[in-house]
């Protein structure tokens, strides 16, 4: 960690000014260091010093001058003494001090340096972006009249609810969590009460501590309003507050406030909230810890559920990882031959209820062009007729991925990205789902002017469209048309819709529900009885190494969504005899993966993918990071790139003459240019990781200095522990 002198200049003043400066040395002077966010790749220390009149704690929020700027900042630890001032230069002083607010405690502070360290990124940036977005741009007046206003107060989180009756499964893994150390890996099958096992062990540890606080994590915004109804139920409003991106940066400061002041006993956020300040932090709960939305994928790209994990280590808090579908590094490091995690199972669905059969539809035995085989739409209608719910998943958004011109070969290429533009008939709009460049749908072919323009591929629009007009003549039990809806990211853009739609599936309005991944995990359908999955084929033959795994996740989340009410699939199966369906169309039907989810076995599915990464030397057997360079053109993207791997050689860092860390050569991304910035990746291998982070910390000045001899450079990052290549 480095440390910068802030400085100003003596400027030669008149008489008056002259007795301010005599009187103002009179004064003791004390130096502070500071962490502020500074420019990426500025090449500023990670501390900045400044004067203060008095001594302020390592942990003090305080506003200081940065240039011509004033910005918030965190006082930190200072490792060793300040170096040499110029000659007629001294310490800016600090504009203000935060009064009112308690510091920010050590394990704060190292859970931020860890992650900075880690990560490959500033302190400054770390540590402000863990902070609320209002907080930074208060200044101290301000601050002390918001912390006048009345605040919520600090009660016992008190069971408010019935008590509910443990299975032998439940029990036998809260007993567990109470009496290891942990950390813990509740491998538990979808519909097994995971949630319940959380709502206790979080009893259990307020319980015993009136100032312990619990913090409980899931992967997306949308997820946070079901599971914080069950804590507000269970615990009381007062006791929980939720922490996420989707909330206004009043509400954001309002729930940091009440946590990091002891009011808040359970913190419930997406990934953002693994820094939130807990000074009595004593359990961290990660729900569907397999999720890839844990980990950060702009600026500091950090993993949530890493950090969890090391900051309950450091707090001495229990951590528990939940997951039907764990991520493959948390199943091997539960292996009890590895025995970093404590693993817990939990196979059996609440209230004996079974899991979905399994059902793969051969499209290669269908007509050209099927969209529902008539095995899967004969199901979907005998369930609208009955009264059911149906889910059909396709991970893909818009009416179709392209539009495609028969007769010169034109295709809606985005002018700004080498991607195409999506057609979104609900809009007559191409869109380009990665700078967001619109515009509207052509009439005829812009390079021919063929009117003979098709849409190729589909998504989640065209979806339902297709259904509505094959079940335009099926009938409810009402003799009502059947109703059919779609959630996915076009959907839900207005505030609220999201809670509204899912409230109309909930309530059973809806017959049949379409859309992406959003609808596949951690809902509580209780009415769904059959859940299909249309185009899953994409993955299979993926050059990421994680597609199966992501594949395999998804599907059994998505199958998961069926049958979760057994007293309601008991009464459908005394009447009907059917039971909940998981249906699978594919033109690889028996592929490993559709034979480990029809037999519902994750640990045979896992095994496989462990040891085929064991074989290639891949994670968790192998570590990894990629360095990413953005810039106007792909030559200086790669030219950046090789010319940092050609520095590194020549300085010999550490791991790269023994062959402990690898250095692959630069490539395009598969998406190598977006909004006009051409973007190129290498890739870093090592089968150490601490190998691997002393070799970044010793590559991070060449990669700085190299910035600079590249014209055209735009940004580069690193990329530690990346989740796709």
């Amino acid at each position: 960690m480095s440390t910068k002198l802030s400085t100003e200049r003596a400027v030669p003043s008149d008489d008056n000014r002259g007795l301010a400066l005599v009187l103002r040395a009179a004064l003791p002077s004390f130096t502070v260091h500071v962490a502020v966010q500074t420019p990426a790749h500025s090449g500023v220390g990670d501390l900045l010093s400044y004067a203060s009149d008095l001594p302020l704690a390592p942990g003090t929020l305080v506003r200081v001058p940065l240039g011509q700027r004033e910005v918030l900042g965190v006082v930190w630890d200072a490792d060793g003494a300040p170096g040499e001032l110029p000659d007629g230069a001294a310490l800016r002083p600090v504009a203000g001090v935060l009064q009112g607010l308690a510091p920010l405690d050590t394990p704060w502070r190292r859970l931020v340096a860890f992650a900075a360290r880690y990560y490959q990124r500033g302190l400054g940036e770390m540590a402000l972006a863990a902070l609320p977005p209002q907080l930074r741009d208060l200044r101290p007046e301000q601050l002390a009249r918001r912390l006048r206003r009345p605040a919520r107060v600090a009660e016992n989180a008190e069971n408010t609810t019935k008590t509910i009756a443990l299975t032998p499964e439940q029990e036998s893994a809260r007993a567990r969590i109470a009496s290891e150390p942990g950390p813990f890996l509740l491998f538990g099958s979808t519909g097994s009460g995971k949630t319940e096992v959380y709502l206790r062990c979080v009893q259990e540890v307020l319980d015993q501590d009136p100032t312990a606080q619990a913090l409980v994590m899931v992967p997306e915004i949308n997820l946070t309003p079901q599971l914080e109804e069950r804590f507000t139920a269970r615990f009381g409003a007062q006791a929980v507050v939720a922490l996420h991106s989707g909330m206004t940066h009043p509400q954001r400061l309002k729930s940091w406030l009440a946590a990091h002041g002891g009011a808040a006993r359970i913190v419930l956020g997406t990934r953002m909230a693994v820094f939130a300040s807990l000074p009595g932090l004593r359990i961290i709960v990660v729900d569907e810890e397999h999720d890839p939305s844990y980990k950060q994928q702009e600026g500091a790209r950090y993993s949530a559920r890493d950090l969890a994990v090391w900051r309950g280590r450091e707090q001495g808090a229990k951590v528990i990882l939940g997951s039907a579908t764990p991520s493959l590094e948390s199943w091997h490091a539960s292996d009890p031959a590895v025995g970093r995690y404590a693993r817990l199972e939990m196979p059996s669905r609440i209230g004996a209820g079974a899991l979905p059969r399994v059902r793969r539809v051969d499209m290669n035995q269908q007509p050209r062009r099927t969209v529902f085989s008539a095995p899967l739409l004969a199901a979907i209608t005998e369930r609208v007729q009955r009264g059911e719910q149906s889910m059909v998943l396709l991970n893909r958004r818009g009416y179709a991925p392209v539009l495609h011109c028969a007769d010169c070969g034109w295709k809606s290429d985005c002018p700004h990205c080498s991607a195409h533009q999506v057609f979104h008939k609900a809009d007559r709009t191409l869109r380009c789902h990665h700078c967001g460049y619109t515009v509207r749908v052509p009439r005829a072919c812009p390079t021919c002017g063929s009117p003979d323009i098709h849409a190729l591929g589909r998504g989640t629009e065209q979806l339902e469209e297709q259904l509505a007009a094959l079940l335009s003549e099926v009938l409810r039990p009402d003799r009502t048309p059947a109703r059919i809806a779609r959630i996915d990211a076009d959907t839900t853009r207005a505030k609220g819709a999201l809670q509204a739609q899912l409230a109309q599936v909930h309530a059973g309005e809806v017959d049949v529900l379409v859309g992406t991944q959003m609808i596949a995990k951690g809902h509580d359908f209780r009415r769904i009885t059959l859940v299909a999955a249309v185009q899953p084929d994409g993955a299979l033959f993926s050059s990421d190494f994680r597609a199966p795994e992501r594949l395999f996740a998804l599907l059994m989340q998505a199958a998961g969504r069926a049958g979760r009410d057994a007293a309601y699939m008991a009464a459908q199966a005394l009447v009907h005899g059917t039971p909940c369906e998981m249906w699978v169309q594919s033109f690889h039907p028996r592929h490993a993966v559709f034979e480990a989810l029809r037999a519902h076995d994750y640990p045979a599915f896992a095994a496989r993918q462990l040891q085929e990464r064991q074989e290639a030397a891949m994670p968790p057997f192998a570590y990894q990071a990629l360095v990413r360079a953005d810039a106007r053109t792909q030559e200086a993207a790669q030219g950046f790139l090789a010319a940092a791997t050609a520095a590194a050689h020549a300085a010999g860092l550490p791991g790269l003459a023994d062959g402990t860390v690898v250095l692959f050569p630069p490539v395009p991304l598969a998406i190598q240019r977006v909004a006009n910035v051409e973007r190129a990746q290498m890739l870093l291998e090592s089968p150490s990781r601490a190998a691997l982070q002393r070799f970044l910390a010793a590559w991070q000045p060449l990669l700085h200095a190299g910035r600079g001899q590249h014209k055209g450079l735009v940004r580069w990052l690193v990329d530690v522990d990346p989740l796709s290549i």
